[in-house]
């Protein structure tokens, strides 16, 4: 890719019509967060706000659809700005596309979805990043507020407009669960849509995989065993096959160690064959590699040993360096 955009950029210094650089998939997830934040921030004064949110989900789906791939990264190698609570569902609309796409659903259904995963915590916004930056467990008033949020969300996103019962059905039933645990309503299997089931997969498995201030994060192998195959918690069988085809247990981003020992991060998705891409940048020794190495999984010495953690892996670079201009900043 890198070679094939610097001939590019030859023949426009040979006199031809410079062409412009690919649009990167993290400046407009990150242009999208900005105005989401914004949005989300002033709701409460909101009227008309569906299509100003419309328009920010699908331009969160058109970021995925250019480059799933380094979509996906964004929420291993925190690359997405902002405060948690708004990243965090950035995060979750990019999972939630990605399944989505991958059940088939409609186009329309795709952005109601992507509009429910950017608006489902909208009623404890103010909270959020306190209750992130608390050391300690929260007390009955914050729990309160986090078991109400739900409900809170959906009666001001209809407040500011949104008629969409699709998208507000998700939002109310994010954290309902099949046995009638789960909040506000103590809903059942029978009540709760699939769409609800598909945003609370997302939901959780981002919080896992992304780091807090009160503990670390989950390595995504085992935050994806542990959220499909909890046996109080059973996910759907469809829903379980697309979030182990979509995602895997080693999603681009993951920073890991080859049979070899060399560490790497993955740079794409299982495309249906088992085999898995990882670009190479320190050798068994962990001295950095001169010329980082392209590897595939299915060489026996490059499949791969275990995920690891930023201080476990100790690697430095920009996902531009890795994906090229679409990963640009």
């Amino acid at each position: 890719m890198n070679q094939y955009l610097n001939s590019l950029q030859d023949l426009g210094s040979e006199g031809g019509s410079r062409l412009e650089p690919p649009p990167s998939v993290l400046h407009e997830l990150n242009l999208a967060n900005k105005r989401l934040e914004k949005l989300l921030g002033d709701l409460r004064n909101e009227r008309n706000a569906d299509a100003d949110l419309r328009n920010i989900a699908r331009e969160v789906v058109r970021a995925v659809e250019m480059n799933p791939e380094i979509a996906l990264a964004c929420l291993f190698l925190n690359q997405i700005a902002g405060t948690y609570a708004v990243r965090h569902c950035i995060e979750t609309a990019i999972v939630v596309i990605l399944v989505a796409r991958g059940l088939d659903k409609a186009s329309d259904e795709v952005i109601s979805l992507t509009a429910a995963a950017l608006t489902m915590n909208v009623g404890m916004l103010r909270h959020h990043d306190n209750f992130q930056c608390k050391p300690g467990t929260l007390n009955s008033e914050e729990m309160a507020i986090v078991r109400r949020h739900p409900e809170d969300s959906a009666e001001m996103l209809k407040y500011a407009g949104i008629e969409d019962d699709e998208w507000i059905s998700c939002v109310l039933m994010h954290h309902e669960n099949d046995d009638g645990t789960g909040y506000p309503a103590g809903m059942t299997r029978e009540q709760i849509t699939h769409n609800a089931r598909l945003l609370s997969l997302a939901d959780r498995y981002c919080a896992r995989v992304s780091a807090r201030n009160y503990r670390c994060s989950m390595l995504p192998d085992e935050a994806l065993e542990k959220l499909l195959h909890d046996p109080l918690h059973p996910a759907d069988p469809a829903l379980q096959e697309q979030f182990h085809r979509q995602l895997g247990k080693f999603p681009p981003g993951v920073l890991v160690r080859l049979a070899n020992g060399e560490l790497g991060v993955v740079t794409g998705r299982d495309s249906g064959d088992g085999v898995l891409e990882v670009h190479c940048m320190r050798d068994g020794a962990g001295k950095a590699l001169p010329t980082w190495l392209h590897r595939r999984t299915d060489q026996p010495e490059c499949a791969i040993l275990e995920a690891l953690t930023e201080d476990q892996a100790e690697l430095r670079f920009s996902m531009k360096q890795i994906w090229g201009a679409q990963a640009a900043l």
